[in-house]
Protein backbone atom coordinates (compact mmCIF):
# COMPACT_ATOMS: atom_id res chain seq x y z
CA UNK A 1 0.00 0.00 0.00
CA UNK A 2 1.46 3.76 -0.83
CA UNK A 3 2.31 6.22 1.75
CA UNK A 4 -0.46 8.95 2.36
CA UNK A 5 1.49 12.06 1.98
CA UNK A 6 -0.94 15.22 3.21
CA UNK A 7 -0.22 18.46 1.54
CA UNK A 8 -1.77 21.29 3.49
CA UNK A 9 -2.93 23.98 1.08
CA UNK A 10 -3.72 27.56 2.33
CA UNK A 11 -5.73 29.38 -0.79
CA UNK A 12 -5.09 29.86 -4.46
CA UNK A 13 -2.37 32.35 -5.62
CA UNK A 14 0.66 33.50 -4.36
CA UNK A 15 -0.06 36.44 -2.64
CA UNK A 16 -3.05 35.53 -0.56
CA UNK A 17 -3.02 31.91 -0.94
CA UNK A 18 -0.86 28.83 -1.52
CA UNK A 19 2.09 29.57 -4.24
CA UNK A 20 0.50 27.11 -6.95
CA UNK A 21 3.70 26.26 -8.58
CA UNK A 22 5.18 25.19 -5.21
CA UNK A 23 2.25 23.51 -4.94
CA UNK A 24 1.49 21.43 -7.77
CA UNK A 25 5.64 20.75 -8.19
CA UNK A 26 4.59 18.97 -4.36
CA UNK A 27 1.74 17.30 -5.84
CA UNK A 28 4.11 16.22 -8.94
CA UNK A 29 6.60 14.87 -7.09
CA UNK A 30 4.64 13.15 -4.54
CA UNK A 31 2.89 11.15 -7.61
CA UNK A 32 6.33 10.46 -9.36
CA UNK A 33 7.44 8.34 -5.56
CA UNK A 34 3.78 6.25 -6.36
CA UNK A 35 2.87 7.81 -2.88
CA UNK A 36 -0.94 9.33 -2.62
CA UNK A 37 -1.23 12.95 -1.92
CA UNK A 38 -3.80 13.95 0.61
CA UNK A 39 -4.76 17.74 0.52
CA UNK A 40 -6.50 19.34 3.32
CA UNK A 41 -7.10 23.67 3.65
CA UNK A 42 -8.75 24.85 6.83
CA UNK A 43 -12.71 25.91 6.35
CA UNK A 44 -12.45 29.90 7.18
CA UNK A 45 -11.91 32.64 4.90
CA UNK A 46 -8.70 33.81 4.05
CA UNK A 47 -7.35 36.82 5.18
CA UNK A 48 -8.05 39.37 2.69
CA UNK A 49 -8.49 38.77 -1.59
CA UNK A 50 -5.65 40.21 -3.56
CA UNK A 51 -5.91 40.73 -7.76
CA UNK A 52 -3.16 38.97 -8.89
CA UNK A 53 -2.69 40.99 -11.81
CA UNK A 54 -2.69 44.29 -10.41
CA UNK A 55 -1.77 43.20 -6.20
CA UNK A 56 -4.76 45.51 -5.59
CA UNK A 57 -6.89 43.95 -2.54
CA UNK A 58 -10.52 42.82 -3.76
CA UNK A 59 -13.78 43.44 -1.90
CA UNK A 60 -15.30 40.20 -0.84
CA UNK A 61 -14.44 37.27 1.54
CA UNK A 62 -13.19 34.01 0.17
CA UNK A 63 -12.51 30.74 1.88
CA UNK A 64 -9.23 29.00 2.52
CA UNK A 65 -11.06 25.38 1.60
CA UNK A 66 -13.10 26.66 -1.72
CA UNK A 67 -10.21 28.26 -2.77
CA UNK A 68 -7.54 25.36 -2.54
CA UNK A 69 -9.95 22.96 -3.98
CA UNK A 70 -8.85 24.68 -7.07
CA UNK A 71 -5.36 23.23 -7.11
CA UNK A 72 -6.67 19.94 -5.51
CA UNK A 73 -9.08 19.44 -8.30
CA UNK A 74 -11.67 19.11 -6.22
CA UNK A 75 -10.45 16.14 -4.12
CA UNK A 76 -9.51 17.83 -0.76
CA UNK A 77 -10.20 17.46 3.26
CA UNK A 78 -11.53 19.77 5.67
CA UNK A 79 -8.50 19.97 8.06
CA UNK A 80 -10.45 19.59 11.00
CA UNK A 81 -11.37 15.95 9.82
CA UNK A 82 -7.58 14.89 9.12
CA UNK A 83 -5.21 13.82 12.17
CA UNK A 84 -1.86 12.27 11.99
CA UNK A 85 -3.46 9.04 11.73
CA UNK A 86 -4.34 9.21 8.75
CA UNK A 87 -1.15 10.40 7.51
CA UNK A 88 2.64 9.10 6.69
CA UNK A 89 3.96 12.48 6.55
CA UNK A 90 2.87 16.09 5.69
CA UNK A 91 3.96 18.92 3.19
CA UNK A 92 3.25 22.58 3.50
CA UNK A 93 3.46 24.39 0.18
CA UNK A 94 4.51 28.40 1.06
CA UNK A 95 2.73 31.69 -0.48
CA UNK A 96 1.72 34.24 1.72
CA UNK A 97 -1.71 31.80 2.45
CA UNK A 98 1.04 30.50 4.89
CA UNK A 99 1.68 33.18 6.55
CA UNK A 100 -1.54 34.52 6.55
CA UNK A 101 -4.29 32.03 6.38
CA UNK A 102 -2.39 29.24 8.08
CA UNK A 103 -0.88 31.86 10.46
CA UNK A 104 -0.84 35.83 10.62
CA UNK A 105 3.18 35.28 10.72
CA UNK A 106 2.62 37.87 7.20
CA UNK A 107 1.10 40.40 9.59
CA UNK A 108 2.42 40.02 12.98
CA UNK A 109 5.79 38.17 12.88
CA UNK A 110 7.38 36.83 16.02
CA UNK A 111 3.72 37.07 17.89
CA UNK A 112 1.80 35.13 15.17
CA UNK A 113 -0.81 32.69 16.16
CA UNK A 114 -0.87 29.63 14.12
CA UNK A 115 -4.77 28.44 12.80
CA UNK A 116 -6.03 25.63 15.52
CA UNK A 117 -6.42 23.10 13.81
CA UNK A 118 -3.23 23.60 11.75
CA UNK A 119 -1.39 23.85 14.89
CA UNK A 120 -3.07 20.66 16.27
CA UNK A 121 -2.01 18.68 13.39
CA UNK A 122 1.58 20.38 13.26
CA UNK A 123 1.93 18.92 16.71
CA UNK A 124 0.31 15.37 16.28
CA UNK A 125 2.72 15.02 13.48
CA UNK A 126 5.12 15.76 15.13
CA UNK A 127 4.31 13.49 18.36
CA UNK A 128 3.80 10.87 16.14
CA UNK A 129 7.45 11.29 14.69
CA UNK A 130 5.79 11.50 11.15
CA UNK A 131 7.97 13.61 8.72
CA UNK A 132 6.78 17.46 7.87
CA UNK A 133 8.46 19.21 5.15
CA UNK A 134 8.11 22.83 4.85
CA UNK A 135 8.43 25.14 1.52
CA UNK A 136 9.24 28.68 1.18
CA UNK A 137 7.72 31.31 3.93
CA UNK A 138 5.73 27.80 5.55
CA UNK A 139 8.75 27.30 7.87
CA UNK A 140 8.03 30.42 9.76
CA UNK A 141 4.19 28.68 10.23
CA UNK A 142 5.96 25.54 11.26
CA UNK A 143 8.37 27.33 13.76
CA UNK A 144 5.54 29.01 15.29
CA UNK A 145 3.68 25.99 15.54
CA UNK A 146 6.85 23.34 17.02
CA UNK A 147 8.40 26.11 18.96
CA UNK A 148 8.71 24.34 22.17
CA UNK A 149 10.79 21.79 19.67
CA UNK A 150 13.50 24.24 18.17
CA UNK A 151 13.04 23.53 14.88
CA UNK A 152 16.05 23.97 12.39
CA UNK A 153 14.69 24.99 9.09
CA UNK A 154 15.60 27.33 6.30
CA UNK A 155 13.21 30.04 4.61
CA UNK A 156 16.96 30.90 2.18
CA UNK A 157 18.62 33.91 3.67
CA UNK A 158 16.03 36.49 4.24
CA UNK A 159 17.47 38.28 7.13
CA UNK A 160 14.64 39.74 8.41
CA UNK A 161 12.24 36.57 8.19
CA UNK A 162 15.29 34.29 9.91
CA UNK A 163 15.83 36.40 12.68
CA UNK A 164 11.93 36.44 13.46
CA UNK A 165 12.06 32.66 12.92
CA UNK A 166 15.30 32.63 15.65
CA UNK A 167 12.97 34.92 18.23
CA UNK A 168 10.37 32.70 17.32
CA UNK A 169 12.59 29.84 19.07
CA UNK A 170 13.84 27.95 15.74
CA UNK A 171 17.14 27.51 14.45
CA UNK A 172 17.57 28.99 11.14
CA UNK A 173 19.81 27.59 8.63
CA UNK A 174 21.24 29.53 5.29
CA UNK A 175 20.25 27.24 2.02
CA UNK A 176 20.22 27.24 -1.51
CA UNK A 177 16.94 27.27 -3.84
CA UNK A 178 17.93 23.65 -4.94
CA UNK A 179 18.87 22.49 -1.94
CA UNK A 180 17.11 21.10 1.52
CA UNK A 181 17.69 21.47 5.34
CA UNK A 182 17.12 18.34 7.41
CA UNK A 183 16.44 18.47 10.64
CA UNK A 184 16.96 15.04 11.80
CA UNK A 185 16.15 15.10 15.20
CA UNK A 186 13.04 16.53 15.04
CA UNK A 187 12.10 14.76 11.13
CA UNK A 188 11.57 17.93 9.32
CA UNK A 189 12.30 19.15 5.72
CA UNK A 190 12.44 22.60 4.61
CA UNK A 191 13.56 24.27 0.83
CA UNK A 192 13.18 27.91 0.57
CA UNK A 193 11.89 27.86 -3.34
CA UNK A 194 10.25 31.18 -4.33
CA UNK A 195 12.07 33.08 -1.31
CA UNK A 196 14.92 32.50 -3.15
CA UNK A 197 13.78 31.00 -6.54
CA UNK A 198 15.28 32.31 -10.10
CA UNK A 199 12.33 30.05 -11.55
CA UNK A 200 10.04 27.51 -11.53
CA UNK A 201 12.81 24.80 -12.84
CA UNK A 202 15.11 26.12 -10.20
CA UNK A 203 11.71 25.93 -7.45
CA UNK A 204 11.03 22.02 -8.80
CA UNK A 205 14.60 21.20 -8.19
CA UNK A 206 14.40 21.70 -4.09
CA UNK A 207 10.73 20.51 -4.30
CA UNK A 208 11.61 17.41 -5.54
CA UNK A 209 14.76 17.02 -3.04
CA UNK A 210 12.39 17.55 -0.16
CA UNK A 211 9.80 15.01 -1.12
CA UNK A 212 12.64 12.44 -1.56
CA UNK A 213 13.78 12.74 1.78
CA UNK A 214 10.12 12.84 2.95
CA UNK A 215 9.61 9.88 1.50
CA UNK A 216 12.98 8.00 2.94
CA UNK A 217 11.77 9.11 6.16
CA UNK A 218 8.59 7.67 6.68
Amino acid sequence: MGKRIGVMLAGCGVFDGSEIHEAVLTLLAIAREGAEAVCMAPNVDQFHVLNHLTQEEMSGPRNVLVESARIARGEIEDLKDVSAKDLDALILPGGFGAAKNLSDFAIKGPDAKVQADVKRLLVEMNQAKKPIGAICIAPATLTRALADIAPEVTIGNDVGTAAAIETMGGKHRNCGVSEIWVDEANRLVSTPAYMLGEGIADVAEGIEKLVKKIMAMC
